[in-house]
């Protein structure tokens, strides 16, 4: 392996370390990326709009400011790719949409700018499904389907899909994506990398693209960005770099990034299968692994009956975004077009939109539910389950017909309701099985996400890292 090879397929930590002891320049780090990207990118379709020369000039301008002796920041010159949903400045934010090729960003969306400010430098924008309603698979009208390494046969997931291929061949050593029910930790769990679905209101945001009007509450509560890696190590620098607060975002809260530690051994509520709906023996296999690996670590692991009103939460879930996303929806499904429309048609089709005595009810299910996981957490500071309920499915599955998009549905089940309780959770790897990765993930108490990354630590110690990876035939 060449010099130039080596630096790509350093962990992010290893290249800021490099980059700030001036054993490589920003600029050769990001140099070595871009070989990377043009080698790989062409077999797997992650990174839709490269930045080449945005990031070379980036990265010099670093390098000088290095020299010049300023704190280069702890990120410095690590290369990462942002989900087309997000903002970069002077960059189109397509959403994947032929007809926003040219909505050029006037300005970075929080995470971008918090990311930058850190030393990190953009690469290139990453593929998602069409404005983020096709489906779970990555593909998107305007840049077509992205490739899981690992099998082409299999989907990379959604709808981070872009920037977990990245990072796992080596052509980002972070993303930003974004998570409102799994679509940070999936791809993660289905790419050999983990991710980090922070505590609603950990990170700043900005989710306006279309215009100066904020969406609804659904909107405002579900997503949350996210950062993926190949490392836990990694994953914590990224969120160290995105928490905080921003004057764009009243909902970002100035939380401590470390709690207070926590007596005795942490007890961890394992959760196989939640809801008692059955779970793939391999991810099955997965989670015993990481119990044991957590056991191993001197956790108080115990196998708990279920998580809390698990199918009220996710009947809820349906009915409220539903309902906030119906008068959008034929605006919303001319542009998605035949086909891509048909993922949110069966959705919409299974969940009508509720009357608005009928959502004030459901928005006090909400905080009810929340509060039974708070309780719940409160016994229980860690929750271990799969991130999906079975091994990585074939792309496009969940909009093939009804059957399929209720697979896919009840996979997700325990990112859905962790995404609507608002809590934090890490995807982390466990190992391999017929060759496609397997993977968990630890849910914590709001605002812990530092007992999330702690125990994702002891599991990838012991289970170990499997990225990067060459795509494979």
């Amino acid at each position: 392996m060449s010099r130039q090879d080596a630096l790509w397929a350093m962990t992010a930590a290893a290249q800021a370390a490099a980059v700030r002891g001036g054993e490589v320049s920003a600029l050769e780090l990001v140099d070595s990326h871009l070989e990377r990207i043009a080698e790989v990118n062409p077999r797997v379709n992650a990174i839709t709009q490269l930045l080449a020369e945005r990031a070379r000039t980036s990265a010099a301008h670093l390098d000088r400011r290095r020299a010049a002796g300023e704190d280069p920041g702890p990120l410095a010159g690590v290369p990462f790719t942002v989900k087309e949903t997000t903002a970069v400045e002077g960059v189109p934010t397509t959403l994947g949409l032929a007809r926003f090729r040219d909505l050029v960003a006037p300005a970075d969306a929080p995470p971008v700018a918090r990311l930058r400010a850190a030393g990190a430098v953009p690469v290139g924008h990453s593929n998602m499904p069409t404005l983020v309603l096709a489906g779970m698979h990555t593909r998107s009208e305007l840049f077509g389907d992205t490739a899981n390494p690992w099998d082409r046969g299999r989907t990379p997931g959604g709808s981070s899909g872009g920037d977990a291929v990245a990072v796992a061949t080596g052509m980002a050593a972070l993303g930003l994506g974004n998570d409102s029910g799994g679509s940070v930790r999936i791809p993660a769990a289905f790419c050999g990398v983990t991710g980090l679905k922070p505590t609603t209101g950990r990170f700043p945001a900005d989710h306006r693209v279309l215009g100066p009007d904020d969406p609804g509450p659904a909107s405002q509560m579900l997503v949350t960005d996210g950062p993926l890696a190949r490392t836990v190590a990694d994953l914590r620098l990224a969120y160290e770099a995105l928490a905080g607060t921003d004057p764009r975002d009243p909902r970002a809260v100035p939380v401590p990034l470390y709690g207070e530690p926590l007596p005795g051994p942490v007890r961890v509520a394992v959760v196989t299968d939640p809801g008692g709906r059955g779970v793939h023996p391999t991810v099955r296999g997965a989670v015993t692994a990481a119990a044991d690996a957590l056991r191993e670590a001197g956790y108080d692991v115990r196998e708990v009956a279920d998580v809390p009103r698990l199918d009220e939460a996710l009947q809820a879930y349906g009915r409220i975004t539903m309902t906030e996303f119906a008068p959008t929806w034929p605006a919303v499904r001319a542009l998605l077009g035949d086909g891509a429309d048909r993922y949110i048609r069966m959705a919409m089709e299974k969940t009508p939109p509720v009357s608005a005595a009928e959502l004030t009810r459901l928005m006090g299910t909400w905080l009810g539910i929340r509060r039974s996981w708070a309780q719940f957490l409160d016994d229980y500071p860690l929750l271990l389950g799969p991130v999906f309920t079975e091994p990585p499915v074939e792309p496009g599955l969940e909009s093939r017909d009804e059957a399929g998009r209720e697979r896919v549905s009840d996979g997700m089940r325990l990112c859905t309701v962790t995404s609507f309780v608002g809590v934090p959770a890490v995807a982390v790897p466990t190992g391999t099985v017929d060759g496609l990765p397997c993977g968990v993930q630890v849910i914590a108490r709001a605002f812990r996400e530092d007992l999330c990354l702690a125990a994702a630590q002891e599991i990838e110690d012991r289970l170990g890292v499997l990225t990067p990876l060459d795509p494979r035939p």
